[in-house]
Order: structure tokens, then C-alpha cells, then sequence
């Protein structure tokens, strides 16, 4: 298992590098409902997300940035983290699935932050999945970690929504749904991870219907932390303009 290793230098580098070169260069638009702050800074807090596109994290790092005051972490897993190890240096620390002994391991980790009031991100599918998947199916790491933590700890579903509407790059839509608080000790980790599953899928999908009966794939509730762009034909337009003037 390899822990976090948080560096202030480093992220008021990468915190730049990311919505600036890579972020911005990439997505029409960012834009967020709702808060990650919801809760009282003491409250221990888990926040768990779909997981389609190897930008998930970038983005939540993005968001968390701009409009959160917690002291966030997310669960990687280990091969990818092995990889990308500078990941380590903005909160993230590792979880070998196939391995009981290192699962158990994360999860006493991640419940340890939670003691301290650091908040907690996890993809409880475990792998990289289509959008449109259905079920998402959870894995019971969730459960196991929940089974762990005080019994008041929240846990708050997010999701992540990729589409193209009327631009040539992804708009991206990041909604952060109402705490679910439970005595998680009395419920088994299957019963926590199919529970979840239940309210994340809901989530997605009401959000998907909702982008999709908008008329340009926003929402009016939302919040752009990242701008949009000139579309092609904005820009075209304003050239046009210009050569008749």
C-alpha cells in the first residue's frame, strides 16, 4: 500500500499545470452543482463517484480547488499510482484490489484520514467504465471501509457527466448530491455497496436526462469553473465582422 504524500510546493505548481494546460485545453466547459462543504468541517466525509474517463480525478482536483475548504484524498489504485506517482504528492494513495491483505490495509489508511477530518474520494466500481454502463456495480470496499468509520460518517454521492452538444470539445458536468447518513455498522458491506450503488445510478441518470432535455448541455443551477470557449462558429462569425468593417 503506498500513502499519500501531500506537497504544498508541488500543487501550487500542478494546480496551475491542470485547469490551465491541460483542463482548459481539452473541455469546452467545467461546470458543478451543488457543495462539497455542505457538512461541518469535523464531519467525516466520504465522497464516492462514477468512474469513466481518466480525467475523473484531474477534474475533482479542479473543482475541490475552487469551491472546497476540506483537506481532500483519493483512493488509486496501486498500478496506476506506481505510474503516475506525482499523484501521490496531491493526496491520492493506493488500493491493490486482487490483494484481501492490501485491501484491508487502504481501508484502514483511508478510516485513519477520516479520524483526522480529511475527506475521502473513492470510485467504488473499482475500474475505469463506460458512461452508459448499467448496473454500475459496486465493489464492497466501500462497505468494508463504512464498517471501520464512525457511525455518523457521511457519505456524499458525485457524478460525472462527459457530453458533446453544440462544440467540438466536451463539456463536463460534475453534480454533488445530498449526504447519506446511516449506522454503518449495522449494515453488511454488500448491502452498503448495493445501497450506494442504488443512490449513485439514480443520481447519474437523473442528471443525464436532465443535460440531455437541456438545449445546450447546461443546467441552470450550475456553477462554470471552467468558462466556455468560443465555438468554432462564434469565432468564424467574429471574423466575419471584422472583414466587413
Amino acid at each position: 500500500m503506498i500513502p499519500a504524500g501531500k506537497s504544498s510546493s508541488f500543487q501550487m505548481v500542478f494546480r496551475k499545470y491542470n485547469e490551465w494546460y491541460l483542463i482548459r485545453r481539452q473541455f469546452h466547459s467545467f461546470t458543478m452543482t451543488g457543495s462539497f462543504d455542505a457538512l461541518p468541517p469535523e464531519q467525516s466525509v466520504i465522497y464516492i463517484m462514477n468512474h469513466s474517463s481518466w480525467w475523473d480525478g484531474l477534474l475533482v482536483y479542479h473543482a475541490c480547488n475552487r469551491t472546497s475548504i476540506g483537506d481532500h484524498y483519493m483512493m488509486m489504485e496501486e498500478r496506476q499510482l506506481k505510474r503516475y506517482d506525482f499523484f501521490r504528492k496531491v493526496g491520492a494513495f493506493s488500493i491493490q484490489k486482487d490483494s484481501p491483505g492490501d485491501v484491508r490495509q487502504s481501508m484502514r489508511y483511508a478510516a485513519g484520514l477520516l479520524a483526522q477530518s480529511k475527506r475521502i474520494w473513492l470510485f467504488p466500481q473499482g475500474e475505469l467504465r463506460h458512461l452508459e454502463t448499467r448496473p454500475l456495480i459496486f465493489r464492497p470496499g466501500i462497505g468494508l471501509l463504512l464498517r471501520q468509520v464512525p457511525p455518523e460518517t457521511a457519505v456524499i454521492p458525485v457524478t460525472l457527466h462527459y457530453g458533446l452538444y453544440q462544440q467540438a470539445r466536451l463539456q463536463a458536468s460534475l453534480r454533488i448530491g445530498e449526504p447519506v447518513i446511516r449506522n454503518w455498522k449495522q449494515i453488511g458491506s454488500n448491502d452498503c455497496a448495493e445501497m450506494l450503488e442504488t443512490i449513485l445510478t439514480a443520481q447519474l441518470d437523473q442528471q443525464r436526462q436532465q443535460l440531455l432535455l437541456s438545449k445546450d448541455g447546461y443546467l441552470s443551477e450550475e456553477i462554470h469553473l471552467i468558462p466556455p470557449k468560443r465555438t468554432t462558429d462564434e469565432k468564424f462569425d467574429q471574423y466575419r465582422k471584422i472583414r466587413k468593417r
